[in-house]
């Protein structure tokens, strides 16, 4: 019994012996200003407090969890997701989110941090829907429309996964914030429109009854912070992403967004 409680002990010694080297390994960048941009259109990950008008969400929260643990001061700022990733790659901004897909055409101009979430894409259709109930049905339904904002995962994933890889096929109408696709899909102005299980969930959560998703998932996504080109906060973000998955801060955040926001709802 002794020996079984010992060793106990000197697991959970270890465990916090480990968690406080990693934390102690973060570098102190000495309250450096960290120039912070996102849309504020992608619920649950950044959007506007319907009560106060500030900023929150995911992205939000693990962003100013990173800059305490690397002694950075962040100054947010706003941008649509046209812009963003330019405004990164020329240094206007340190650092962008939008839940930003990795890929390696963003690589060749900008840099990601490691994987902060995966998630996988769905068809959003509005809750009344009878017309399809997946990829091949919509494709069928010749009078849908899909609903993208230009140059997003959505975008080229109804381009190439469900129509004729055609970039300006006439079913495809771009808007610009996926709040605004939201919406259009909400009024019939699309008829679908392509989104992460997340912020499909979210959305569905917001607005009770309005929305829903349909089919099998069509791929999944890594989602990263983007930085620019080159830039020295890869490694330290990277590392501050590390530390936090390893004691469990970006679970509390998951669940905080992901579970018992939408039970406050």
């Amino acid at each position: 019994m002794f020996l079984k409680m010992g060793l106990k002990l000197i697991t959970a010694s270890l465990m916090m012996f480990g968690l406080t080297a990693q934390a102690a390994e973060l570098p102190d960048l000495s309250g450096r200003t960290l120039k912070a941009v996102t849309e504020n259109g992608y619920f649950p990950l950044n959007f506007s407090d319907p009560k106060t008008g500030t900023g929150i969400g995911w992205e939000y929260d693990a962003v100013n969890e990173i800059a305490s643990r690397l002694n950075l001061r962040v100054e947010w700022s706003l941008s649509n997701w046209d812009a963003m990733i330019e405004s990164v790659r020329t240094g206007q901004y340190d650092i962008g989110m939008d839940g930003i897909t990795i890929n390696d055409e963003r690589k060749e101009v900008i840099d990601f941090s490691d994987t902060y979430l995966t998630q996988k894409i769905f068809l959003l259709v509005r809750a009344d829907e009878t017309n399809f109930n997946d990829s091949a049905s919509f494709v069928a339904y010749e009078k849908g429309l899909v609903g993208a904002q230009p140059g997003t995962t959505g975008f080229y994933t109804a381009v190439y996964d469900m129509l004729d890889g055609d970039e300006a096929n006439p079913r495809i109408k771009l808007l610009d914030t996926f709040a605004s696709l939201s919406q259009a899909l909400k009024i019939g102005d699309v008829d679908v429109i392509l989104t992460d299980e997340t912020g499909g969930e979210g959305i569905i959560a917001a607005f009770p009854g309005s929305f829903k998703m349909v089919g099998d998932a069509l791929k999944s996504e890594d989602f990263g912070f983007i930085l620019t080109k080159g830039s020295d906060l890869v490694a330290p973000i990277n590392a501050a992403l590390a530390s936090m998955r390893a004691d469990g801060t970006l679970a509390d955040i998951d669940r905080k967004w992901f579970a018992d926001y939408k039970m406050n709802q």
